[in-house]
């Protein structure tokens, strides 16, 4: 999601920008089974909820206003993909709704004590506002009506599938490199699974889990029987920029995968509007509508790296959460059952880290559609500050002779890495070059030139 985002404001903004992705292709892909656990980016699975309030439960107010901005950003995204051509419904504001029953009214009230000092934390967050059953039945009429209820004004969801798909397929002048996997990244270098090292003017690596190292990578690790709630410790940092201290050049020091569990439901005639979290003593459960009568439900945040299918406890709980809230839900179809990992770095915080040729984002953990928009804007906007030095922007440069066009929008190429992508505009790069822009491959003793 990074990687799409990212190349979808740096093409707008004059960059020639080459995608590495190892997906077979834009869209969404198949889901997983036993035999085959699926192992597409996090992005596809989360179900989008942009809650910057609610998420000071697990997160801090750093995290809150972060994701406050993004709101805005994202509708942005979405009004100029529409008006580029996607037809699909790719955003919706209509606030989120945090409900309990009567027997968790206590959890509740400790979850909305934390809540209501979101005003105090940043004054554009708004607080939480009680319903009362009149008023909970008309915002929402098909959820249980002895439930309490509180109106999180203003928070938004994306369409998460629809979004990825929309910011390739729509986002020109973008070489999509699909099938492609990259083993190892340095600055201005990235080594490439079957074709060896790259160069480039600038790498950007958003790899989530896919950065961690091969020997981490290749570990196993074990369901835990329980789900884990991992709060951050350490004060968020949104742009990190070290000086003088590099990072493992294969991934940033302690990344680690943690396992999130979905279930998809078609209810037709079922009407929600709102993203909806469960109050719950021992877990948060959601529960997202999607377009086409569907219902996106999860909670789950366990300590594992395994990506095998959903355990019956995590289904048998979500479920019932779910079906408790909304009675309706009980001749729902089960339509999949989906696993994926989030990646966390050791204080559950995301990080930015730039030096020259290189820009690394990772560490999103369960907040990357709520942050991702606003960190994308301050890392460009660094890049930007940092490419005007005391000598001012060097001018464009060319990695080879003449340049072939650019594959259509979202078709991308796979394996065909001998010519650069048109340059086409002069503005200011990061470091006085080109943001992105294909290099040759490493000279080899039989190969003295550039291609």
């Amino acid at each position: 999601m990074l990687g799409r985002l990212l190349a979808w404001r740096l093409s707008r903004a004059g960059h020639a920008v080459t995608v590495f992705d190892p997906a077979a292709g834009p869209g969404a892909p198949d889901t997983g089974s036993l035999s085959r656990p699926s192992t597409c980016a996090a992005g596809f699975t989360a179900a989008g909820m942009l809650s910057p309030v609610a998420e000071l439960d697990n997160a801090g107010p750093a995290i809150a206003r972060l994701g406050w901005r993004s709101l805005s950003l994202w509708r942005g995204v979405a009004e100029e993909l529409q008006a580029a051509g996607c037809g699909a419904v790719l955003f919706a504001q209509h606030g989120s709704l945090m409900v309990a029953h009567g027997a968790d009214l206590g959890a509740a009230r400790r979850v909305l004590a934390r809540l209501e000092s979101a005003p105090a934390l940043a004054a554009e967050l708004p607080s939480p506002q009680p319903l009362d059953r009149a008023a909970l039945a008309e915002l929402e009429p098909a959820l249980a009506p002895g439930l309490h209820a509180w109106l999180l004004p203003d928070e938004a969801q994306v369409m998460s599938r629809d979004m990825l798909q929309a910011l390739a397929v729509h986002t020109p002048n973008v070489h999509w490199c699909w099938g492609e996997r990259v083993e190892r990244v340095e600055p201005r270098v990235l080594h490439v699974l079957g074709d060896g090292a790259m160069r480039f003017d600038l790498v950007v690596d958003v790899r989530g889990v896919g950065a961690q190292s091969p020997a981490r990578s290749m570990a196993h690790t074990s369901v835990r029987t329980q789900p884990v709630e991992v709060k951050p410790t350490i004060p968020m940092q949104a742009l990190q920029h070290t000086k003088g201290e590099r990072i493992d050049s294969d991934a940033m020091h302690g990344l680690r995968g943690v396992r999130g569990e979905v279930i998809w439901l078609h209810a037709p005639g079922v009407r929600l509007q709102r993203p909806v979290r469960l109050l719950h003593p021992r877990h948060r459960v959601y529960i997202v509508p999607r377009p086409g009568d569907l219902f996106v439900i999860g909670a789950s945040e366990i300590e594992s790296e395994d990506r095998s299918p959903v355990s019956l406890r995590s289904a048998v709980e979500l479920m019932a959460a779910a079906h408790s809230a909304i009675p309706e839900l009980a001749e729902a179809r089960i339509v999949h059952m989906e696993t994926n990992l989030r990646p966390a770095l050791p204080d559950n915080e995301p990080h930015t880290h730039f030096e020259p040729g290189l820009l690394r984002i990772n560490g999103l953990f369960r907040h990357g559609w709520l942050l991702a928009p606003a960190l994308v804007e301050d890392a460009i906007a660094q890049l930007e500050t940092m490419s005007r030095g005391p000598e001012g922007p060097h001018p464009p440069s060319t990695s080879s002779g003449q340049a072939k066009p650019l594959p259509q929008a979202g078709e991308g190429v796979s394996r065909d890495r001998t010519n650069a992508p048109t340059e086409r505009s002069s503005l200011p790069r990061p470091y006085g070059e080109r943001a992105g822009v294909r290099g040759s491959p490493e000279p080899t003793p039989e190969t003295h030139q550039n291609h």
